[in-house]
């Protein structure tokens, strides 16, 4: 690349930007209105429709037909019809080649969904190339493998599906997190009612235009973009037999509430506030690559970002120097720009939340650093951020903040590490940073969380289970044991 502009960076006598290297918006292939997928057809919806805003413009992308109850009842109808028909007579081998042509689908398709994705969503577009589509296919792939094996998968005596699935997904990763929901319901030899977030529908029409070019029979798969209140109707409707959620842990709440003592299963993907636990023996330089992969190339907008660091006092100035220096590099812009590294907060709404917990940080006392980077003169976007001098008993420190924002702790010894790690209503992931094989797998063993990273963070495969406790949820996507949640034994015991 040429470099052609200085990039203000602290501590250097002469730094250079990146000449911009855009990615074609034309390849999205972006439709003036999109329709929602229900029994096999692309129909307009009884709701209103929305308009599907790009937060790195403002500007919107593209109208959205949504569904209302009446849709959604239509949708759980098609799907029962389709998994007590063509679904449950087919033979598991032949389901798996349904999965293994999407998987090739999205794979023929990545970089028209990357470019949807990115116009949609707001991240930078080599994440959604290099790590979200290629993923979404991945899991496919694997799950394509299962479909025929769920015997061998020691998940009970001759395990079946559950039925029909309500699933509910979130903003921060579109098309993967469908992939992530659909992929092993189907494996499983269930059909599904899916509802996209409501700021980001349109990478998961695409995917069913590649369900439709893969010949899924009408009704396995239906898609039902909405607000809010479709996905109340969804995963309360008596049609269903599991609900699986991923999003906020107060609407998490709302929904276990809903299906307390009606026998359906459930799934909940929750908020986290993980923690990024850095020794003194620790590869200081990878683990700030590490903390910066964990909280701010991706904004701050994954669960399990790590958004609380946690660092050894003796080596706390040296990694907080090294940080500071390594953000200040970092790239935020116009997600569309193969450079930019932050892209935008995916909406004002989102913005005005992370702004308004930021600020919460000063008001405690807490030291703020932000970056030297430029913000655009519109668009949805937020600088990244250190807060250090932070204690326990702050917001910053206890909130899920959702955004490119970090807080900093100290700690002196392996179990004040783990007290102050621990101390969180979630648990969905934390990372350790540490050349010590019996420190990593002793720590694993004493934080409550779902995932533990060692020496990396944020990397995920669709053969490992993901999942939390606490506030964080309960149940497993991924691997065996995200099968799991999808299959009943003959036993009656739910898998």
């Amino acid at each position: 690349m040429t470099a052609i502009a200085p990039h203000p960076t602290p501590g250097s006598a002469l730094e250079w930007d990146y000449a911009p290297a855009p990615e074609s918006a034309a390849i999205g292939r972006i439709r003036d209105r999109y329709r929602m997928y229900l029994d096999g057809d692309f129909v307009d919806g009884q709701g209103d429709d929305l308009t599907s805003v790009n937060p790195a413009t403002e500007e919107p992308l593209a109208t959205v037909s949504t569904a209302s109850a009446a849709d959604v009842d239509r949708a759980v109808t098609a799907a029962r019809r389709a998994y007590e028909g063509p679904w449950s007579a087919m033979p598991a081998a032949e389901r798996g080649k349904y999965l293994f042509r999407i998987a090739r689908g999205i794979a023929e398709r990545a970089r028209e969904l990357a470019v949807v994705e990115t116009l949609d969503n707001g991240k930078p577009i080599k994440e959604s190339r290099d790590v979200d589509v290629p993923t979404a296919s991945a899991h496919f792939f694997y799950h394509a493998g299962w479909a025929d094996k769920l015997a061998h998968a020691g998940l009970g005596p001759a395990p079946r599906p559950l039925g029909v699935v309500g699933q509910v997904i979130p903003w921060n990763f579109p098309l993967l997190m469908a992939a992530w929901k659909i992929a092993p319901a189907l494996a499983a030899g269930n059909t599904v009612v899916l509802k996209p977030a409501e700021t980001t529908p349109l990478t998961a029409l695409v995917l069913a235009e590649i369900l439709a070019d893969a010949g899924l029979p009408d009704g396995v798969v239906n898609i039902l973009p909405g607000a809010g209140d479709v996905g109340q109707a969804l995963v309360r409707h008596p049609g269903i037999d599991k609900v699986a959620f991923t999003g906020s842990t107060e609407v998490g709440r709302q929904i276990q509430s809903a299906l307390a003592g009606t026998g359906r299963a459930l799934t909940l993907e929750l908020g986290g506030k993980a923690a990024n636990i850095v020794f003194d023996d620790a590869p200081l330089d990878q683990a700030v690559e590490g903390i910066v992969n964990g909280i701010f190339f991706n904004q701050g907008h994954v669960c399990c970002a790590g958004s609380r660091l946690l660092v050894q006092e003796s080596v706390a100035d040296e990694v907080l120097d090294k940080l500071r220096l390594r953000i200040s590099t970092l790239r935020l812009g116009d997600p569309m720009d193969k450079n930019t590294d932050v892209g935008a907060v995916n909406s004002a709404e989102q913005l005005q939340r992370i702004t308004e917990l930021s600020a919460t940080g000063d008001l405690e006392g807490a030291q703020r650093w932000t970056s030297p980077c430029p913000l655009p003169d519109r668009g949805y976007f937020f600088p990244p951020t250190v807060f250090s001098g932070v204690t326990q008993s702050m917001r910053i420190a206890r909130d899920e903040i959702f955004g490119p924002v970090l807080s900093v702790l100290t700690f002196r010894t392996p179990d004040e590490a783990v007290a102050k790690a621990n101390n969180t209503p979630y648990g969905l992931s934390a990372g350790v940073w540490t050349e010590k094989g019996s420190r990593i797998l002793g720590m694993a063993s004493a934080l409550r969380a779902g995932v533990v990273w060692a020496n990396t963070f944020n990397r995920f495969d669709p053969t490992a289970a993901f999942g939390g406790y606490r506030e964080s949820g309960f149940g497993r996507e991924g691997g065996r044991a995200g099968l799991a949640a999808y299959l009943r034994s003959d036993e009656g015991a739910q898998a």
